[in-house]
This record gives structure tokens, C-alpha cells and sequence, in this order.
């Protein structure tokens, strides 16, 4: 098992690195060159700055048995079609039960700004979001650990 990162504009890149370091887990961080990432734990894959080129490049690294962090809902749909675990930033687990939902409430809010309407921002990071991000992280970790180990 390792942990694939969609380490742009991650918030929980400490987090992941902490966690992972306390239980031997390795941990791709990809990023592209508008970024520099150097945790010392880390591998660090950087590819070219275009449109959606670190969500190919971390779909097509990952494996089965990895754990992919992403807040872009294409990804995590492109995660859980190969079979993959993916949570976001704030600790919600995407599933096959709720990535449809999620990803038409995307396109209704692109459909609304492209017609030249306002959707809400997003509100400000608390220590409660990362508190549940790790939680969260912590109890996939187990659950793929306990699959794992008989």
C-alpha cells in the first residue's frame, strides 16, 4: 500500500507525511512545475504544468491497494473505477455512493458560472477539518491494514 497525493494545493500534505512516517507507508507526492515539494519522506513526482496532467500522471501510477488523496472529483471518480481507495482533504471517503452525486453538483456549479453566475466559496480551513482529515486517514489506514494482515 502506498499513499498517492494530488499535492498541488493539498492542505494535509503534513499530515499524510506524519501519518505515513509513523507507519512505514510509503507516499507519492505529485505535483506540477509551478510547485516544489521536499519533505524528506517523500517521492516526489513533478510533471509538466498543463491541463489535468498530475491527475493522468497519479491515476496511471497508481495500484491496486493504494490509497489516493484528492480534492478533484474527476480524480477520485478515476481512482474508484481502478478498484482504489480515495479520500479528500476534509475526510470524506469517496465512494461509488456518493462520486455521482458529487460530480453533477460540479457541473451544475460550472454551468452556473459559465453563465456568468456566482457560486459560494469555499470557507476558511479549521483545525476541526484537519482533525477529521486525519481521523479519516487514520481508519482507511487500519481497514486496509487489517485486509492486509488476516
Amino acid at each position: 500500500m502506498r499513499i498517492l497525493v494530488d499535492a498541488d494545493a493539498c492542505p494535509v500534505k503534513g499530515i499524510i507525511i506524519r501519518v505515513a512516517k509513523q507507519k512505514d507507508i510509503p507516499v507519492i507526492m505529485i505535483c506540477d512545475t509551478s510547485h516544489e515539494i521536499n519533505d524528506a519522506y517523500s517521492t516526489v513526482i513533478t510533471v509538466e504544468k498543463a491541463r489535468d496532467s498530475v491527475d493522468i500522471a497519479l491515476i496511471n501510477n497508481a495500484k491496486a491497494g493504494d490509497l489516493v488523496v484528492t480534492q478533484d472529483y474527476g480524480v477520485a471518480a478515476m481512482a474508484i473505477g481502478k478498484g482504489l481507495t480515495a479520500l479528500n482533504q476534509n475526510g470524506l471517503i469517496y465512494s461509488d455512493k456518493n462520486i455521482d452525486r458529487l460530480l453533477f453538483e460540479r457541473h451544475l456549479g460550472q454551468k452556473v458560472r459559465r453563465a456568468g453566475g456566482r457560486t459560494s466559496n469555499a470557507r476558511k480551513r479549521t483545525r476541526e477539518d484537519d482533525d477529521k482529515f486525519e481521523r479519516a486517514l487514520l481508519s482507511l489506514l487500519e481497514f486496509q491494514n487489517s485486509i492486509e494482515s488476516p
